[in-house]
């Protein structure tokens, strides 16, 4: 295939490039840094897909790329097969206050852009990120994609709103597009803001952990390689204008994520305990038998493993870089 990966220098972006590259799929790459982590992270990213000659990177904001010129856009997607729309403004706790303008502009408007684009060139498939956030504080559990929305987080809003969209134009354009409403995603390349990579670098550096609550709130937490697979499943036989929950099966606390980390790294964790963020919903999880059925999506990592692989990234990639 010839695919467009929107957010390709992050973690998802990057990780599914390499795993489309790795099979012979030609990969056309777009990002714009966004300064939310340090950018030596995301050049590394980059650096293990400038290697395949089948890979070219645009460096633009995907709103920017297809509002300046319609040519410029078709020249763009002449002959993609598939969009991975995985470019975002990241982060629950961010997404309160004036910097909510920029989540609305990275995360709504450049995705009506995109979809704008791809309206235009038929037979054009988009694979959008969304987020297990737009469901919000819920106590019914596993969630279905049935399950009314109600999300509790500025960040939540606009990745439902974005989904939001993209049903629309399948049902008014005909723009074949499948939702995936990840699961907190962890694994090697993840962003710098998020628990599992805080709690190990901590740990592996001798430093304190700030952990928000109590440490039991849970979370279905999903490795890296299973999201992956689920999007390149979604590509080839997701249900046109389908919403779909990809879990990874492993929902734990993060006390019991804590205890993990300390039989890995063979270290007692130093945590500091303190309040709850606002947009932090309690517990997650997934049910995922409509992407089994629709993706034949089945997660193969468990936590220890998948942590384990996390840790060995950051004291490989992440320490020497001194980020």
């Amino acid at each position: 295939m010839r695919c467009l990966v929107t957010g390709v220098a992050g973690f998802i972006g990057s990780s599914l490039a390499q795993s489309l590259l790795e099979r012979g799929d030609e990969v056309i790459g777009v990002d714009c840094f966004i300064p939310y982590y340090a950018r030596e992270l995301k050049e590394w990213n980059l650096a293990q897909l400038r290697c395949y000659e089948r890979f070219r990177f645009i460096e633009k904001e995907v709103g920017e790329l297809f509002a300046n010129s319609q040519r410029a856009a078709d020249e763009l997607l002449d002959g993609v097969d598939v969009v991975f729309h995985q470019a975002a403004q990241a982060g629950v706790r961010a997404s309160w206050g004036s910097y909510f303008e920029t989540y609305c502009l990275c995360n709504i408007l450049a995705t009506q852009k995109l979809l704008e684009a791809c309206k235009l060139k038929e037979g054009i498939r988009v694979v959008y990120a969304s987020s297990s956030s737009v469901y919000g504080e819920t106590m019914k559990f596993p969630m279905s994609e049935d399950d009314l929305p109600r999300p509790v987080s500025p960040y939540g809003v606009t990745k439902l709103a974005a989904e939001h969209l993209v049903r629309l134009y399948t049902h008014n354009y005909g723009v074949p597009t499948v939702s995936l409403r990840y699961f907190t995603v962890y694994g090697p390349r993840q962003r710098p803001d998020m628990a599992f990579h805080r709690l190990l670098k901590a740990v592996l550096t001798d430093q304190p952990f700030t952990l928000f609550g109590s440490g039991e709130q849970t979370r279905d937490f999903t490795y890296i390689s299973d999201i992956v697979a689920a999007n390149i499943s979604a590509a080839e036989t997701g249900v046109a204008g389908g919403v779909y929950n990809i879990g990874g099966g492993s929902r734990v606390s993060m006390n019991e994520v804590i205890e993990v980390v300390a039989d890995i790294t063979g270290r007692r964790p130093r945590v500091i305990r303190t309040q709850r963020e606002k947009g932090d919903v309690t517990h997650t999880g997934a049910d995922v038998s409509r992407a089994k059925q629709d993706l034949g999506f089945i997660p193969k990592v468990r936590i220890k493993e998948g942590l384990a692989a996390e840790a060995q990234y950051i004291k490989e990639v992440v320490l020497p870089l001194g980020v």
